[in-house]
């Protein structure tokens, strides 16, 4: 980002709000590295979360499969803490009955370190972010979050923090990504999700999606869904900076029938705008981050074969997961219940090809930035859509409910960790 592109966003906040915030990097973006080190490699990590496993393939072209590795391999450990504690125990079997889909949730969110020698990993189950040694597969450090389940993460642009929602307890944890050690931490609205980087590392911003695991899902009953809302705050003092209420600004748009619950978010390349999907919704919003309004709003087809009972939508989604191309002119959207995924123009909002998609549940940006990569949950794959096209280039098996997707470092001729 520019000086000059940074000076403006926070002059323009400043005056219309007296706070100081700026826009972002995208929200799929990986850890500032030297990608043409000859010690390391670029890939993929994929979060299993049913598995407990994450496979790590190619960045770009047909993404072929490398490797996969274990990340839960204390789980009989982990077990017999849970099973020994009552309180423990019923947050265990709700995940499982609740977010889980009657499965355990054993991988969320990865990345990797700046020097490529570990995954770290949140497993919601287990309430936990942990290192794993890619060399062995050894756990180096663990974390247990407050609470008692652990949530989408963010690493810091220089790749030195991590950040992670604690669903429960309506906080975001920021750990050394090197050592696990607690740098700070912050209060959100209730149940903490989407983190993001912004201005180099300077602001967080943490989306709170609320009570997503209830069937109280007519819009009447919105009010039993908690306290929604973007906190901002600042990474070096850790103290909020701003509050963004989205129901004020949805409202003012004239979309009161809409959700303020905030699902993956994009932001543009110029900081100048964020791009975010909200529940029960089959499309996303605009919302320009200088003026603090929501400015467009792009609804994209239905399946028919989708079912407009909104209690069988999977913890509230019905679109959940977006990218958006190096260049800013194309937006990538996974249509999560109507089972497509589908390339947009930013500029004139018209969406490309209806790719279909066995529940899609994510997309980022592949290495060499062609393509949109999604996960298909429902088919245990990953797809990458060429941005130019809109068109499906490759598909790799991969294994149990794929969910997050990220780029990510490893030692160059790495092919997984050694036998131990």
């Amino acid at each position: 980002m520019s000086v000059s592109s940074t000076r403006r966003i926070l002059g323009c906040i400043a005056a219309a709000l007296t706070v100081a915030v700026s826009g972002s990097v995208t929200a799929t973006a990986a850890p500032t590295t030297d990608a043409d080190s000859p010690e390391l490699r670029e890939v993929m990590f994929v979060g299993n979360n049913w598995d407990g496993t994450a496979d790590v393939i190619a960045s770009s072209g047909d993404l072929a499969k490398i490797a996969r590795i274990n990340v839960i391999p204390d789980k009989d450990q982990r077990l017999t803490e849970i099973y020994l504690n009552p309180v423990k125990l019923a947050f265990f079997l709700g995940i499982r009955q609740g977010p889980g889909e009657g499965h355990d949730q054993f991988v969320d969110d990865m990345y990797s370190t700046p020097d490529g020698s570990a995954m770290v990993v949140s497993r919601p189950s287990f309430a936990d972010v942990v290192s794993i040694d890619l060399a062995t597969g050894r756990i180096n450090w663990r974390f247990p979050v407050s609470g008692y389940r652990s949530d989408h993460m963010a690493v810091s642009p220089d790749g030195t923090r991590v950040a992670v929602s604690a669903s429960t307890s309506n906080t975001v944890h920021v750990l050394d990504i090197a050592t696990g050690k607690q740098a700070g931490s912050f209060r959100t609205g209730d149940k903490p999700h989407e983190n993001v980087y912004t201005d180099d590392g300077r602001y967080l911003w943490n989306m709170s999606i609320g009570e997503v695991n209830t069937a109280l899902d007519d819009p009447f009953w919105d009010w039993t869904k908690g306290d929604r809302r973007i906190t901002v705050v600042d990474t070096r003092t850790f103290r909020q900076v701003r509050v963004i209420d989205l129901r004020e600004r949805l409202d003012a748009f004239g979309r009161r029938d809409l959700s303020d619950s905030v699902r993956p978010v994009a932001f543009a390349p110029d900081e100048s705008k964020l791009y975010f999907q909200v529940s029960f919704f089959n499309g996303f919003l605009e919302y320009d981050t200088a003026s603090d309004r929501i400015t467009r709003v792009k609804t994209l087809p239905k399946n028919p074969a989708t079912s407009e009972d909104r209690t069988t939508w999977v913890n509230d989604s019905r679109h959940h997961g977006m990218s958006m191309s190096p260049e800013g002119d194309k937006l990538c959207i996974a249509g999560t219940m109507d089972d497509y995924a589908t390339v947009v123009d930013r500029a004139t909002l018209q969406e490309g090809p209806l790719v279909t998609a066995s529940k899609p549940y994510w997309a980022t940006v592949s290495g060499d930035g062609k393509s949109c990569v999604i996960s298909e949950s429902g088919a245990d794959s990953v797809t990458a859509i060429d941005f130019a096209t809109g068109r499906k280039v490759a598909t790799v098996r991969v294994g149990d409910h794929p969910q997050r997707v990220r780029i990510a470092h490893v030692p160059a001729g790495w092919t997984g960790p050694s036998a131990h």
